[in-house]
């Protein structure tokens, strides 16, 4: 009995590594700080919140913009560390300039977004904007 052959293999074969490339690509390491600050975005029925990890960080050192529909973050985290006479095994926590963008929905009211920083948690509360009962209208098709 012949075995059957099916000349898409070897395609299969390069869309399987050309996926595993894009995952390795895409996917931060573990020490990989620029995803930093993370986030926690949500929606409820009055407003869209974005909360964002930044420990070690003052109000003062992060600034917040808009700018065409786009919000940033954005900052820069610094330490004082005396390198003399030490040996570090792990150096984890990075500093620098960090800087985090989202696109806002055209539902938010920009005039109404508050922010407040608490226990190294920025919480940024983005009001929807009161819309009245939308009309809906059926059309016939002919």
């Amino acid at each position: 009995m012949l075995a059957r052959r099916n000349y898409f293999d070897p395609f299969v074969e390069l869309q399987r590594e050309i996926d595993r490339l894009f995952e390795d690509f895409v996917r931060p390491s573990r020490f990989d700080t620029t995803h930093f600050p993370k986030v926690d975005v949500y929606e409820t029925d009055k407003e869209v919140v974005i909360e964002a990890e930044l420990p070690g960080l003052k109000k003062d050192d992060v600034k917040i913009t808009i700018e065409d529909n786009v919000l940033t973050i954005k900052g820069e985290r610094k330490f004082n560390r005396e390198d003399k006479g030490k040996n570090y095994k792990i150096i984890e926590r990075a500093e620098g300039y960090f800087e985090r963008s989202f696109g806002l929905p055209e539902y938010v009211d920009m005039e109404k977004i508050k922010a407040k920083f608490n226990d190294g948690v920025l919480t940024i509360e983005l009001p929807k904007k009161e819309t009245k009962d939308k009309k809906v209208i059926d059309i016939q098709v002919e």
